[in-house]
């Protein structure tokens, strides 16, 4: 059986945001390792308490050879226009993940509002990329 363990997030900077998904989401770390092997590369995982099989992999954006300069820059304008990637979250109770998020700092970019699979907003991470929280059903 094939399974979903990581998934990854391009991120502008590391540190803010590890410290946005552990602060102000909750996130739990998984990795952590800077490899001087690679030229100081750093492995950094964080991933949903309780579901502990499933990571997201904030990964620095990286430069030549991986990268050329010209991609970094496409990446980059992406994030800003939160076209660099989603993130789909769900919850028991939006409004009071939504309330509970709010007071530590989250900038919703819409209020939780009805649809036809249940309640949805969302919200960007430092980098840009943007985040889907659900109440399904």
């Amino acid at each position: 059986m094939i399974k979903i363990s990581t998934v990854q997030l391009w991120v502008h900077d590391q540190e803010a945001a590890l410290e946005f998904y552990t602060r102000k989401l909750g996130m739990e770390v998984r990795a952590d390792v800077t490899m001087a092997e690679m030229g100081g590369f750093r492995w950094l995982a964080v991933g949903p308490v309780g579901q502990p099989d499933i990571a997201i992999s904030l990964m620095a954006i990286p430069g030549a050879p991986v990268m050329d300069p010209e991609t970094a820059d496409q990446v980059r304008d992406l994030m800003a226009k939160g076209f660099g990637g989603t993130v789909f979250l769900t919850t028991d109770d939006i409004q009071t993940t939504y309330k509970e998020l709010l007071g530590r700092g989250v900038e919703f970019v819409e209020e939780p509002v009805e649809q036809p699979y249940g309640m949805d907003t969302s919200f960007r991470d430092p980098s840009g990329n943007q985040i889907r929280l659900a109440q399904l059903g």
